[in-house]
């Protein structure tokens, strides 16, 4: 069962290893939701859950600067090699993955400390992720009144005042601008991840004032620039009702334990064509 079926109190797990966290069948997450939409799929959602993928080295990075700067995540491993090139390297870099660890060369930890000194000196980042002013990698678990489905998220940095709740998301990329971080929102549905983290913080009793949700995007590339942004209040009620609509398909699906691909069941096999501002700007070519 992939579900709670009655609703559970919600829980606020502090120490959760983030292996624990992610392995969690009893519950969905914002990734999970996420992936359930086009153009994903619940097929391929199930398959992705059931058969997990080895570790990506672009996440590496990211993961390391999290660790830096949240004081809470990965365990790192610095192996002394100019690059992975060597075979003696590939194997401690696999053996530090097979033992649930971030191997970094030299010259990458040398960047995760740059990066963790960009965000403290940063106008914006750096009073948000003051040491003590948040909670690092905090779970919390509740169940979605309308569907019964058990949700979780972790909120990379939680701060409760009497006065304000902030939940910081703190993404790496390799372009952190305005308009590039706009059109991740888009690209990646970051909009359903805050309302769900909203959502989640407020059901576990930790913002009685209403929580808000930032984004701390951070480059990649020196000199490592920061954007720090609050998600917009429409695209969060986009993100909000774009998660209902995953929740039911997910609540369905676990009840019927039937997980369709993109066409679901259909009695004739249905047209396609190209994208509908495609379409219009050639038939107003092309259809005179």
């Amino acid at each position: 069962m992939t579900a709670a079926v009655e609703a559970e109190a919600p829980q606020i797990i502090d120490g959760l290893s983030a292996d624990d966290y992610h392995a969690d069948r009893t519950s969905v997450s914002s990734s999970g939701l996420r992936a359930l939409l086009a153009p994903g799929c619940p097929a391929q959602f199930k398959y992705d859950r059931d058969n997990p993928r080895p570790p990506k080295k672009e996440f590496d990075l990211g993961n390391a600067v999290h660790t830096a700067v949240l004081g809470e995540g990965h365990d790192i491993v610095v192996l002394d090699y100019p690059d992975w090139k060597k075979k003696e390297a590939q194997t401690k870099r696999d053996e530090a993955y097979a033992a649930g660890k971030v191997p970094l060369l030299p010259k990458e930890e040398k960047q995760v400390d740059e990066m963790a000194a960009a965000i403290r000196r940063h106008k914006d980042a750096g009073p948000l992720f003051a040491p003590g002013m948040g909670i690092p990698e905090r779970s919390i678990y509740w169940t979605d009144p309308a569907t019964g489905v058990r949700c979780r998220v972790r909120p990379d940095w939680l701060i409760v005042q009497p006065e304000i709740t902030v939940i910081v998301d703190l993404k790496t990329t390799t372009d952190a601008s305005p308009d590039a971080c706009s059109k991740a929102i888009e690209s990646y549905s970051y909009h359903q991840q805050g309302a769900l983290y909203v959502d989640g913080v407020q059901a576990a009793g930790l913002a009685p004032e209403g929580a808000r949700f930032f984004f701390a995007f951070q480059s990649k590339k020196a000199p490592y620039l920061i954007t720090v942004r609050e998600l917009s209040d429409q695209d969060q009620d986009i993100g909000r009702g774009r998660n209902e609509t995953a929740l039911r398909i997910y609540r369905d699906c676990v009840a019927n334990d039937e997980w369709p691909d993109w066409t679901g069941s259909v009695d004739t096999i249905p047209q396609i064509g190209m994208p509908s501002w495609a379409t219009i700007r050639q038939a107003e070519e092309f259809l005179k």
